[in-house]
């Protein structure tokens, strides 16, 4: 089951819940039995493995540089 962070609208406690994907995403502060609402964050993203880099998605000819530091220009026919 996944965990959940709540907060607390009266009192300002962050707590956690774990809740199955059909509950109800409304919770309760264990302190103050006020309401909570789920807190989102922003998921960390790992890329492992070749295949990741600028260098290795680009064609033969479609080199890059970025030499007057203005974004870039192309070399190359293509």
């Amino acid at each position: 089951m996944p965990t959940y962070e709540y907060q607390c609208r009266n009192c300002k406690l962050r707590f956690e819940l774990k809740q199955s994907f059909n509950d109800k995403s409304t919770a309760t502060c264990p302190v103050c039995h006020g309401d909570a609402y789920r807190l989102f964050r922003p998921v960390p993203i790992l890329f492992k493995g070749p295949g990741f880099y600028v260098t290795d998605s680009r064609g033969k000819g479609k080199e890059w540089s970025d030499t007057k530091g203005l974004g870039g220009e192309r070399k190359g026919s293509g």
